[in-house]
């Protein structure tokens, strides 16, 4: 399915993206995805997740704030989402971090299953088992393409690696997305946005599947392009790229020759 099709059906049908999202980006989150065309709820605690998750068409799992009640609450949703056949998409904010972060983010992975994880260079090398330097919550070193071919295979699920160049790989495909910004590196928040509308997307499309992922950020990219040049620096950037997400979801004609998504071989 393509983005300009996915974006139809999200504005016809408004599904619900349940969001176990961090405090620090909350509300861009939460924007960005009403923008791309679908419902926002952020409901983490443990009393009503389960609840809560059975009533979206996609949970969303971001650890970029945790605590142990945190992860039972992504747990319980996530088990409740999966009994359900709700797709559920990570972003293993800070993986490789601390240990804590790691352990977290193995543990999740082994107790739910993911239509998709979303993370940069530095996360996704550390699942996958590779070496890569993470500091605090942003990667410093990592080979974005090995990284999603072999976490793609060992966890068995979509996996993307955002940066200069987004990859995501399922195993048997390999895309490579070349929409972006050098500005979406500059405000907080823009990779858990990014994953957000993987969310999104997968809520429309019912799968994370390969293109579904590839096609999400794509858009997204596109979305950073636009809004760059409006943009006098980050501060400006944030909203244009609210508004630019908005604007590509209200008219996807034409959208899909934009977008620069290309299918490389695998190793």
């Amino acid at each position: 399915m393509n983005a300009s099709e996915v974006l139809r059906r999200l504005g016809e049908g408004r599904p619900l993206v349940h969001h176990l999202t961090n405090y620090v980006t909350v509300n861009l989150v939460a924007n960005a995805t009403l923008a791309t065309g679908a419902l926002p709820v952020m409901a983490n605690a443990i009393e009503e997740v389960e609840e809560m998750v059975a009533t979206a068409s996609a949970l969303v799992i971001n650890m970029g704030t945790l605590d142990g009640t945190w992860v039972e609450a992504m747990i319980l949703a996530g088990k409740e989402a999966n009994r359900r056949g709700i797709p559920v998409v990570l972003d293993p904010v800070g993986a490789g971090a601390t240990r804590f972060r790691t352990e977290t983010s193995e543990k999740l992975l082994s107790e739910i299953s993911f239509a998709a994880m979303c993370g940069n260079a530095g996360e996704v090398s550390t699942l996958a088992g590779l070496a890569a330097e993470v500091r605090g919550v942003e990667s410093i070193g990592g080979d974005a393409r090995e990284a999603v071919e072999k976490a793609a295979r060992s966890l068995g699920t979509t996996v993307a690696a955002t940066g200069e160049v987004d990859y995501v790989c399922d195993g048997e495909r390999l895309f490579a997305v070349k929409n972006g910004h050098p500005l979406m590196g500059r405000i907080v928040g823009s990779g858990c946005a990014s994953t957000a509308v993987v969310g999104c997307f997968a809520a429309a499309a019912g799968d994370g599947g390969v293109e579904t992922v590839a096609a999400s950020l794509s858009y997204f990219g596109l979305a950073g392009e636009i809004s760059a040049q409006g943009a006098s620096g980050p501060g400006t950037f944030e909203p244009l790229l609210l508004d630019a997400l908005a604007a590509l979801a209200a008219d996807p004609d034409g959208l899909d020759g934009r977008l620069v998504v290309e299918e490389l071989p695998l190793a």
